[in-house]
């Protein structure tokens, strides 16, 4: 009997390795993910710029939970990534001269911070700026998981404390951080360069990160 206990302990410990399809997302396997988030758990996915950390909206500790993994300070903009336009809408506010260029550049590589609005609880907004970063990944799997969902992800993405790139592969995610997440979803598709951050919260776009994709409009 203990040796049954202990071994359905280590499992309940250890990452479940989630292995979907990059073009086809198989819905049984979507589901599975969308349950553990749904159940207050902490997954690491890829998208189109690398391995991010996410988790629902209002999953304080598993917010709590990336900032150890990734090591981070009250200055971090958390992202809510979305799974479309009109989802992005209702978190932040943006006019006309930043719509078009959000719009066009949407969905892609490209995290943008902007004033939140009352949709987006205090906890989640930079303490000063009253902002939040926003995004719309073209990863499928992504698509997948917040088409089941129905909510955006709370999110990071997945660069371990000393490191300048995201980490792009399933299994050296699970390796690495086996015990500090619920799931690994890996697609064996991942973009291996970080999103490129477009801030407008002062009304005009400051790439304040450069990464992936093209920031010609920006500049």
């Amino acid at each position: 009997m203990p040796r049954g206990r202990a071994a359905r302990h280590t499992v309940t410990t250890m990452a479940r390795y989630l292995d979907v399809h990059p073009v086809d997302p198989q819905p049984r396997v979507i589901g599975q993910a969308v349950a553990l988030v749904r159940d207050a758990g902490l997954i690491a996915y890829p998208t189109d710029s690398g391995y991010a950390l996410g988790c629902a909206l209002g999953n304080q500790e598993g917010k709590e939970r990336i900032v150890r993994i990734r090591h981070l300070d009250d200055r971090h903009h958390f992202t809510l990534v979305c799974r479309d336009f009109a989802q992005l809408g209702q978190l932040v506010h943006i006019d006309n001269t930043v719509f078009r260029a959000v719009k066009a550049s949407t969905p892609g590589p490209f995290t943008f911070i902007l004033p939140a609005t009352r949709e987006v609880p205090r906890r989640l907004l930079h303490p000063k700026k009253k902002t939040v970063g926003v995004r719309i990944p073209s990863n499928r799997v992504v698509q997948a998981l917040l088409a089941e969902l129905g909510e955006p992800l709370l999110s990071s993405t997945l660069i371990l404390p000393g490191e300048s790139d995201p980490m792009t592969e399933g299994w050296l995610v699970k390796e690495e951080l086996d015990h500090q997440v619920d799931a690994v979803i890996d697609s064996g598709e991942c973009g291996t360069e970080p999103t490129t951050v477009v801030d407008f919260s002062g009304g005009v776009a400051e790439v304040v990160r450069l990464g992936a994709g093209d920031v010609s409009r920006f500049e």
